[in-house]
């Protein structure tokens, strides 16, 4: 039988970080950056419960990394109702979510 360890956990929080990380860098879509963002908020809390699941012990169970990944779905949700509200604002102002189009701040 094959037995996932910690570095296929790792493996696959460090592909979904990177897919998230250049759908940021790459995507000019406002919603579309957003959703990578939480992309890559998922891929540390998967980090952080594989690290806190393989360093634990019978005796001792470490629950360390849930606790962060609790926070960190905590501040998630808080991020998405606050970033789609300020998107949804911004698609009323100004009829489009394109960042490229999103210059009110530039001179």
């Amino acid at each position: 039988m094959f037995a996932i360890a910690l570095n296929h956990y790792l493996i696959v929080a460090s592909l979904l970080f990177s897919i998230g990380f250049f759908g940021v860098m790459l995507r000019r879509n406002v919603i579309v950056m957003f959703m990578c963002m939480e992309l890559m908020l998922n891929a540390a809390n998967l980090a952080l419960v594989a690290f806190s699941r393989f360093n634990a012990t019978p005796d001792h169970p470490m629950m360390d990394g849930n606790v962060f990944v609790f926070f960190v779905i905590t501040v998630a949700a808080a991020e998405v109702a606050t970033g789609l509200a300020i998107i949804v604002a911004l698609f009323r102002k100004r009829a489009t979510v394109m960042a490229d189009e999103l210059t009110a701040l530039k001179k």
